[in-house]
This record gives structure tokens, C-alpha cells and sequence, in this order.
């Protein structure tokens, strides 16, 4: 297998690089960092700097890229210099909005139009961008997060539309969102202790769950919202 980690030097997307570095099947790991290469490394291990905004840096991505078996996006934006999840409408601004839709949607759309050349030769492939169950419409209960929410309910859409697309041009793909669950990571780091009713996951238990769902996918799951625990979350 040849895998392609997006956000590898996040807490969550260095725990799946580690995950597949140590399996036999893999072939190559390529992980990608904004800003800073963690220190881990393996010989099969490729860091690449990217920024995840940038088309044109995406492009030559790709253009360097092998034949891939999985893609797994886990590049988000929650909270930043710039702002943080809004508790009311009246706390909306258009930039940090904005950030939001670059990374946690954009981003995903960008790699989806440069990635079909490297997945058309897999037997079985997968495309997985990871998504929150705060994107769920029908899930949305309690209010609030509005950059947040909107850019992960429109990461929904995005990965449903490809999905249906690739069904006739690269019918070997499953292309999924995953819920990844509270996370302990940086992203989440601020937040977690005002959810006292859910429960937290490392990011090795967390990225455990998901490797395993992304190895057991297949063509039929295209176009699925899939939880850690496997379970189908509403869109």
C-alpha cells in the first residue's frame, strides 16, 4: 500500500502515519506538515511542507506523487489566532468564517481534483477526509459553532458529491467523511474540558478505529458519513 497522510504533524494525522508506517502491507507513507516536520521517522516515511490552501502546492503534490491505495485528509480548523468557535451570531466574523471554509472544506475539494490519477490504478482505494459529527444538520441540537458547523457540513456535501461522481470514473474508490469522535489533541484541546458529558479519546485510539475503518471500506460504502465506532452518523 502506498498512503498519502494530509496533516500528518496534527495530533490525530501523526497518530494514523504511525499506525501505517508499522504495518507489513505498507509500501510508502507520505505525510504532509504546514510548518514544522514532527520527529518521527521511518524509511519508508516521506514528509512533504504544504499548505493545504495553496492549489497550485497541491497540484505538485500530486504530480510527484505514486500510484496511492488510501488518501485521508486530517488537516481541520477549529479555533486559531483569528477567532474561535462562536457562541452566538453576534460573535460571527467574515474572515474567521472564511479560514474555516478554506481549511476544513476547500481543502478537501482541492485534493479531490488533483488525486484521480494517482487512485485510478488501486484494486480497492479509498479517499477519507475526516469530518464532524458537529456538521450533522440533523444532529444539531445545541446551537453555536457557526464557522465550525458550516464548514463541516459543507465538507458533507463536498465528499457526497464526489462520491457520486468517482462512482462512474473511479468506480474502485470509496470515498467517505469520518467522525473521529472528541479527540485530546490541540484542535480540541481548549474545548474538551466544557464537554464533561462526552467521552474523550487519545488520538492513538482514535486513529486505531479509523485506520481499521479504512481498511475494511470498500466501493459499496462510497458516500458514506461514518463514525469511529463504524456506526453511520446522519448528514
Amino acid at each position: 500500500m502506498n498512503i498519502l497522510v494530509i496533516g500528518g504533524s496534527g495530533g490525530l494525522g501523526l497518530a494514523l502515519v504511525q499506525i501505517f508506517c508499522e504495518l507489513d502491507a505498507t509500501h510508502r507513507v507520505i505525510a504532509t506538515y504546514r510548518s514544522r516536520q514532527p520527529d518521527f521517522s521511518r524509511t519508508h516515511l516521506n514528509w512533504v511542507q504544504l499548505d493545504i490552501t495553496q492549489e497550485a502546492a497541491i497540484a505538485k503534490l500530486f504530480a510527484d506523487c505514486p500510484d496511492l491505495t488510501y488518501i485521508i485528509n486530517a488537516v481541520g480548523l477549529l479555533h486559531s489566532a483569528a477567532g474561535n468557535p462562536e457562541k452566538t451570531i453576534n460573535k460571527l466574523d467574515a474572515g474567521f468564517f472564511m479560514d474555516n471554509i478554506r481549511v476544513n472544506t476547500l481543502s478537501t475539494l482541492l485534493l479531490a481534483k488533483y488525486a484521480r490519477h494517482a487512485l485510478k490504478h488501486a484494486q480497492r482505494s479509498v479517499f477519507a477526509a475526516l469530518s464532524a459529527r458537529v456538521g450533522s444538520i440533523s444532529d444539531n441540537r445545541l446551537g453555536g459553532w457557526y464557522s465550525y458547523r458550516c464548514s463541516k457540513a459543507a465538507l458533507n456535501m463536498a465528499v457526497k458529491t464526489v462520491s457520486i461522481e468517482w462512482q462512474r470514473t473511479l468506480p474502485n474508490c470509496a470515498v467517505v467523511a469520518l467522525h473521529p469522535g472528541t479527540v485530546t489533541t490541540e484542535l480540541s484541546a481548549p474545548f474538551t474540558g466544557r464537554t464533561a458529558t462526552q467521552t474523550h479519546f487519545t488520538p492513538d485510539q482514535s486513529a486505531q478505529w479509523l485506520a481499521d475503518i479504512i481498511m475494511g471500506l470498500t466501493p459499496e460504502n462510497t458516500g458514506q458519513f461514518i463514525a469511529f465506532d463504524g456506526s453511520q452518523v446522519d448528514w
